[in-house]
């Protein structure tokens, strides 16, 4: 199944995707992140996330691939290492909103389209993706934070419609929305 998760920040997105792939993906599992260390609390969420990855023994669980921008070639490549194994693989791509704030500050704002649409292309049967709700709040005063809103309102549109399921988290609960 493909799912795409969404909500607010802190609500509990990331847990829910690890959960849903540990109890419904097979062990081959790859997990795509987006986010760049870019300070120190950044250094932490990261740090926090890959623990929140591991066995109980502190072994990998997943196959991690780190890819600020070219999703598309990072599933190609999660797909590749995990062909290795005959069981059908699951990848977590974590998450949109930090993809396109990616793209955005390398001035890859173009590319957007195309490799989103490769990306959903690309995906396995067996899919997470995480999102956010950014449009719930307030217009943003300048011009950067209102394109940036559109463009991850646009690519949560495009993606909701590529899958199976979608899911709102509100404070930690999954409201099945699709």
């Amino acid at each position: 199944m493909r799912y795409l998760l969404t909500g607010a920040v802190k609500a509990g997105k990331s847990h829910r995707a690890i959960e849903i792939a540990r109890t419904e993906f097979s062990s081959a599992r790859a997990f795509i992140a987006t986010a760049e260390v870019t300070d120190e609390e950044m250094a932490e969420r990261i740090q926090k996330h890959q623990a929140e990855r591991r066995r109980r023994d502190s072994t990998e669980e997943f196959i991690t691939i780190e890819e600020p921008l070219e999703l598309d070639r990072a599933i190609l490549k999660a797909r590749t290492l995990l062909a290795t194994t005959q069981e059908r693989p699951g990848i977590i791509i974590d998450c949109i909103p930090m993809w396109v704030n990616n793209l955005l500050y390398y001035q890859r704002e173009k590319d957007l389209h195309a490799i989103l649409e490769q990306t959903i292309a690309a995906l396995p049967e067996d899919a997470i993706i995480v999102t956010n709700e950014i449009g719930w709040g307030n217009i943003p005063y300048d011009e950067l934070s209102r394109r940036y809103n559109r463009l991850v309102a646009e690519v949560n549109i495009r993606l909701a419609k590529a899958v199976d399921h979608v899911e709102l988290l509100v404070v930690g609960i999954p409201v099945r929305i699709k």
